[in-house]
């Protein structure tokens, strides 16, 4: 009656060994380490910077645990967080002797220490939240005006474009803040160009009067159109953000909106705010202007004259000037794709960028109507603006492929299509609060809410062993398989465990007992009845799983929908929450009842159970369900 099929016990073998497996990581905790990469695109991380920093560590004085090249860094690990700052403070001198220009950024961080056969089987530890790990968090506010403009800006391009293609002529189009200013001859051609606004550009509204001897039409972005913009901005932001630290390897950030014009970014294990301000600084905007090439720009090109009204100077790799004129013909906003690769008639090192049906639309017409002409194609990062090739147009170009290439080293043509990949900030941000969490701080934390967690398990299995007997023993080995096979699953999940996350961990405990005591009462009550001990154990177990079902599933929904709604925190106390309750009725009803079958299930004349006693309806006929089985 009580009897397990083999592949039943397979199951649960399977599960107590890699629930074993993926949480063993999580018991050798982490290593305070320091992390070298490159400052500079055209420098690259080999075996003689490796040397380099352990000669460095060497001459200080500083013994190193293991230095490992590990893709585009190289990572040292110490004993302790003091060792750590000093080889930090060592490397960073000897790597850099001139602090005004960089050439690596060194930073802390943390590694860990699980062993390699741990590694080779992909067992990682879980990611710990700020509150744990200690890190860094920004405030950043967004500037919506900017996007106002910046949008402006391209409408007004647009709008040229298509003026140009409806054969509509005008007086001059000029951007006036957030508004769009047409001058026109007469009114018939300001009426027609006013037709077309309203048709093919919904989100604008337009004004007219006159302007001195001419007309002028005035388009303003309406004020739903103007939200929409807004709330574009900062979900642009928010991914652009999202996709430059994911690609520099910062583990689990979280990047949340908050308010209507705020982004906060929180960077578990980074305990640099400069290099965290680094992360968040190094998006590139691709634009792509014409070169201004007439005599005033050659004059300024070469140092002998000014910068011609409408262009700005700025400076090729080489350090050789190029003039180029303020309009800009596409932007970053139209690039689909950027990868690295090689120019195919000269091997050298280039980036393939891969344009929208807009993009490609405007730069075949812009290339078939300036064959002759030079194109600058710039870069902008950190506010700066640089040259990266000017080439000359030779013919037509369409298919919304564009290479860019010359004087460019593979390092640096990865790290543009990185940079290009990530995209451009739909409007720049500020910094108004910033946080550093120290990892002693996170030590403290973990240490309470692992006291917490093991305590309240104590009292649990204490209580349920003098209540229950052995079939409280039982029930508190169900409850360690139950936390051992949560922290496999968030370990493998890759989740991020927070300061509420553990709460949640110790609250699951309490909870997951639940579903023993149903069953162990229902046995009781069994056995109150007159039922013999094998069939009270069947019937225990089978009345008492629809019970626990109701119960798992209100709450599991109450946790889905913290999970749905909630954020930050909360969140982060829902993951915990409903992989709990999953893995507790695993453990409560499948895994408990293993272990019982195991212990009864092969006794064919039981003739007593161990759990507790078992009191009677009538006062005379009370009794211990006797001895220890």
């Amino acid at each position: 009656m009580n009897r397990y099929p083999v592949w039943k016990y397979a199951i649960i073998l399977i599960a107590l060994v890699v629930g074993g497996l993926y949480a063993l990581p999580n018991v050798f905790g982490e290593a305070p380490a320091v992390q070298v990469s490159t400052a500079k695109p055209s420098l690259s991380l080999n075996s003689a910077v490796m040397a380099q920093v352990e000669e460095a560590l060497k001459a200080a004085g500083i013994s190193a645990d293991a230095v490992a090249l590990d893709g585009n860094s190289i990572k040292a690990r110490f004993g302790s967080t003091d060792v750590q700052l000093q080889a930090k403070d060592a490397l960073q001198k000897a790597l850099n002797p001139d602090p005004s220009d960089p050439s690596y950024v060194v930073a802390l961080n943390l590694l860990s220490r699980s062993p390699a056969w741990l590694t080779a089987l992909r067992a990682s530890p879980m990611y710990l939240g700020l509150d744990l790990r200690g890190g860094v968090h920004f405030m950043l506010q967004v500037d919506m005006q900017a996007a106002l403009t910046k949008r402006a800006e391209s409408l007004a391009g647009d709008i040229r474009s298509t003026l140009r293609e409806k054969s509509v002529r005008h007086s001059g189009i000029a951007r006036n803040g957030q508004t769009i200013e047409i001058k026109f001859r007469d009114t018939q051609t300001m009426d027609a160009a006013k037709a077309i606004i309203q048709d093919q550009f919904a989100e604008l509204t337009s004004t007219e009067g006159p302007d001195g001897s001419e007309f002028k039409l005035v388009a303003s972005i309406n004020p739903v159109a103007a939200r929409k913009v807004q709330e574009q901005a900062l979900k642009q932001n928010i991914t652009t953000l999202h996709n430059r630290i994911n690609e520099l390897g910062v583990a689990e950030p979280v990047i949340q909106q908050q308010g209507l014009d705020r982004i906060v970014v929180q960077l578990p294990g980074v305990q640099d705010t400069a290099k965290a301000k680094d992360i968040l600084g190094r998006t590139a905007t691709l634009e792509i202007r014409m070169v201004e090439d007439s005599a005033e720009g050659r004059a300024a090109e070469s140092g002998s004259g000014p910068v011609p009204f409408g262009a700005e100077r700025f400076l090729e790799r080489n350090g050789q000037p190029v003039i180029v004129k303020k309009q800009v013909i596409l932007t970053g906003d139209n690039l689909t794709d950027a990868q690295p690769g090689f120019d195919s008639q000269t091997q050298e090192a280039a980036v393939h960028l891969t344009l929208d049906a807009k993009g490609a639309r405007i730069f075949r017409d812009v290339t078939r109507e300036s064959i002759g002409k030079r194109m600058a194609i710039l870069l902008f990062e950190k506010g700066k603006g640089e040259v990266v090739t000017a080439p000359v147009i030779r013919s037509e170009i369409g298919g919304g492929r564009v290479q860019i290439s010359g004087r460019m080293t593979t390092m640096e043509a990865a790290d543009t299509a990185l940079l290009l990949r990530a995209g451009s900030l739909a409007a720049p941000m500020e910094i108004i609060e910033e946080r550093t969490i120290g990892p002693s701080l996170g030590a403290e934390n973990i240490a309470k809410g692992f006291n917490s967690v093991t305590w309240g398990f104590t009292a649990v299995a204490i209580f349920m062993c003098v209540y229950y007997m052995l079939f409280g023993v039982i029930s508190s080995i169900a409850l360690a398989f139950n936390l051992l096979l949560l922290v496999a699953v968030l370990s493998m999940l890759q989740a991020t465990l927070t300061l509420p996350g553990m709460a949640a961990m110790a609250l699951v405990l309490g909870m997951a007992i639940d579903a023993n005591v149903l069953i162990n009462e229902r046995v009781r009550e069994e056995l109150r009845n007159g039922a013999s001990p094998q069939a009270a154990i069947h019937a225990g177990y089978d009345r008492a799983w629809a019970t626990i079902i109701d119960s798992n599933v209100t709450t599991l929904i109450a946790g889905l929908a913290l999970l749905a709604f909630g954020s930050g925190p909360v969140r982060g106390f829902a993951v915990v929450h409903c992989l709990g309750i999953l893995t507790s009725m695993f453990s409560g009803v499948f895994f408990s009842r293993g272990v019982v079958n195991l212990w009864y299930g092969r006794q064919k004349k039981l003739k007593t159970v161990s759990i507790g006693t078992v009191w009677r309806g009538d006062a005379a006929d009370q009794a211990a369900s006797t001895s220890q089985g």
